[in-house]
């Protein structure tokens, strides 16, 4: 089934923008006194001028970082949207719109349409990442000393160990690191610079199987098809049908 995507951080701050402000209006200023007006003469208007945003690359106060922090936030929440640039832009002017209280249109009516519009697009997403996925498996199988397995697994022994192989019902304790095809790291216990422990039989099918391959003291290299891996779902940081690639150190087979 598709993702649901969580609207719990962008839609209250939508929200917020479009309440109208609740503080009572400053009592206006009375006009000073002025000249008689000259018949013709145009009354000069006051400047205005609006508080200037901060210069590209200028040092931010901590409120401005906090605001900052906010579209981080919210940028995390649209992006299962798998928005085009032009579509931000539409995001962009609804904000100053709902701040401006001139919203296009009423959230009323187009609110529902989120759900099932999040929905079309997770699995746009999806299909999009399996022929990627797909194509890279394939490459990867082709690269020397590649093995591919029955499952679909695609295996690279880096370096070979002398220790004993672990079977489905042991505890293993790995040092890894998790990245997407292209590239970008999900997970790693070095960058934690502390080893992980896992029985294999509670990880996902590419690791219980991948692991057994290898010995004590050995390193190895898992592509993982998506269906061996988070499948059609993902998780927040790993899209759905996605191929992982997992570079493993197997250190130890734990003792019961």
């Amino acid at each position: 089934m598709p993702r649901l995507v969580s609207l719990l951080v962008l839609l209250p701050a939508v929200a917020l923008a479009q309440a109208p402000a609740t503080t009572a209006p400053a009592p206006a200023p009375k006009p000073a006194a002025q000249a008689p007006a000259t018949p013709g003469a145009v009354a000069p208007r006051p400047a205005t001028r609006k508080p200037a945003a901060p210069a590209a690359g200028a040092p931010l106060t901590d409120d401005q970082k906090t605001v900052y922090a906010l579209g981080l936030l919210m940028q995390r929440s649209i992006k299962p949207f798998d928005l085009t640039p032009a579509e931000l832009d539409i995001i962009k002017r609804a904000l100053t719109d709902a701040a401006a209280g001139k919203p296009a249109l009423e959230l009323s009516e187009w609110g529902p349409r989120i759900q099932p519009f999040a929905s079309a697009r997770a699995e746009r997403v999806t299909a999009r990442e399996k022929v990627s996925s797909a194509a890279y498996l394939d490459k990867a199988a082709a690269a020397t000393g590649a093995v591919r397995t029955d499952s679909g697994i695609v295996y690279t022994e880096m370096s070979a160990g002398a220790g004993q192989a672990p079977t489905s019902s042991d505890t293993v304790k790995v040092h890894y690191r998790g990245t997407l095809t292209n590239g970008t790291e999900f997970d790693s216990s070095y960058a934690r610079n502390e080893p992980a422990q896992f029985p294999l039989g509670g990880v996902i099918k590419c690791w219980t199987e991948g692991v057994q391959r290898m010995k004590v003291g050995g390193k190895a290299r898992l592509v993982c098809p998506s269906d061996l891996a988070y499948g059609d779902g993902g998780n927040e940081a790993i899209p759905g049908g996605a191929a992982l690639v997992f570079e493993i150190e197997l250190l130890e087979i734990v003792a019961p």
